[in-house]
This record gives structure tokens, C-alpha cells and sequence, in this order.
């Protein structure tokens, strides 16, 4: 059988899972998805489980994924190593889907915060520190990012709600609210605010793919200094620039 263990968190298991649906739905493999599976099901995003299953496997990955994807039959089972379908091509592919009626309704259904959806001037904000400290944008892009915005009420999540960059933004804006959701919740709340600034990382760039009605900012980033692909260049999304100098 087609088989994905997804690692790293629930961001880059998210793009994985459904990249590999895709392919499974398109050629009806029969998957086993060891990650998060009950978790992304929950989100509203369907993963296909089809009848087909194989003696032979082919590893699937970012340069074959559409060539695959395209075959009129495939006659082997998938094998995943390392591979996080985060290029530019697969992303968006991912994004359109996730914004198909059929898709984007079910999602909009099973949020616990619908309500929220288009009628709020709220601002989210995503600060992903932790482990990649070192390759935060910066408090620069932030507060550039927020001076662009008109908003009501501002919301931050962070894995480190103590950073010092956490603290200069609290210290500008006094009433803001951290928000201390699960991955799920914190995902489902931050895509139904009207402006999300994102950061770094799988778990920003999902929170924008779900955002269906809000304007989303990311930080400009050269892929050869990042550890993810080209996964924010999304139609309509608004990158900002670093100051000059």
C-alpha cells in the first residue's frame, strides 16, 4: 500500500497528507496516513483512501510529483521520504483546492469560530520562534507589517510568547490578546480575521491557505537561507519588504 509517515508538525503534515491525497484520489490508491490523519480530518480537509494497492513502489517527490499526478494510469504504490511538496507549483496547487466550493465549504463548516468570518476588523498576527529563532524576520517586519493595517482588535500566537520580540509588540500595543489554542484551534480562530500577518514556516502558510476572506501579509525570504520551499508566493498575498539598509 501507499504509505506516509508526515514529520515535523502539524503545518508540514497538512501539505504532505493532502499532496499525497491528490495523487491518491486522481489514481484511487489506497493510503495509510500514519500522521495526524483524525487531526486534518477534524480541519475539514478531506484525505482520500482508495481501493488500489501494489506489489512494486516509486518514490514520489517535488520534481515528479506532477509528472505522476498527470500519468493516465500509475501501476505502483508511493513512497515518501523526505520530500515536503513545498515548491511554489505544488503549493498553489494545494491552495486552489483548498479553495474549491466543495473543499473551502467544508472547512468554513467545521470551524468552531465561523461566526467570525467576515465580520470582524481584526488583525492576527503568527510569530514562529522556537527552534528557528535564528531566521525570525524580525521585530522590523512586524511592525512595518502592522503600521499597514486598520484593525479593531490585534491577536498573537508565538511557540515563544516571551521573546523579546513578543514583548516590544505587547509594549506598543498594550491590549492585545495572546491567543493559547491548540495547533487545531489556533489554525481555525487565526483564519477568520480580516488581516493575518504571517512569519516563517508550514504552520504560517496553512493558516493563509484557510483564510479565505482575509488579506494575509508574509516577510520576503530567500529560499536558499530558509529551511521551507517557495510556499507563500500565493496569488493575491501580500509580501513585505525588509527596510532598506
Amino acid at each position: 500500500m501507499t504509505t506516509i509517515d508526515a514529520p515535523g508538525r502539524l503545518g508540514n503534515q497538512i501539505i504532505r497528507n493532502l499532496a499525497t491525497s491528490l495523487i491518491a484520489e486522481k489514481h484511487d490508491l489506497y493510503v495509510c496516513y500514519r500522521n495526524s490523519y483524525d487531526l486534518i480530518q477534524e480541519l475539514g480537509i478531506d484525505l482520500f483512501i482508495g481501493n488500489k494497492i501494489y506489489e512494486n513502489y516509486i518514490h514520489l517527490n517535488d520534481n515528479n510529483y506532477f509528472d505522476i499526478y498527470n500519468s493516465e494510469t500509475l501501476l505502483d504504490n508511493l513512497h515518501m521520504y523526505n520530500d515536503y511538496f513545498q515548491t511554489k507549483e505544488i503549493t498553489n496547487f494545494l491552495y486552489k483546492h483548498l479553495n474549491s466550493k466543495k473543499i473551502k465549504t467544508n472547512i468554513i463548516n467545521k470551524n468552531p469560530f465561523k461566526e467570525n468570518y467576515q465580520v470582524n476588523n481584526d488583525l492576527y498576527i503568527h510569530i514562529r520562534l522556537g527552534d528557528v529563532e535564528h531566521l525570525t524576520p524580525g521585530i522590523d517586519y512586524y511592525m512595518k507589517a502592522i503600521s499597514l493595517i486598520q484593525f479593531d482588535n490585534l491577536y498573537i500566537s508565538s511557540d515563544s510568547v516571551e521573546h523579546s520580540i513578543v514583548k516590544q509588540i505587547i509594549e506598543k500595543y498594550p491590549n492585545l490578546k495572546i491567543i493559547d489554542y491548540d495547533e487545531k484551534k489556533t489554525i481555525q480562530f487565526a483564519s477568520t480575521c480580516k488581516n493575518i500577518i504571517l512569519s516563517h514556516g508550514s504552520f504560517s502558510a496553512v493558516i493563509g491557505y484557510l483564510a479565505f476572506f482575509s488579506t494575509i501579509y508574509y516577510p520576503e525570504y530567500e529560499e536558499a537561507k530558509i529551511w521551507y520551499g517557495d510556499m507563500f508566493s500565493i496569488p493575491g498575498w501580500n509580501k513585505i519588504v525588509k527596510r532598506e539598509g
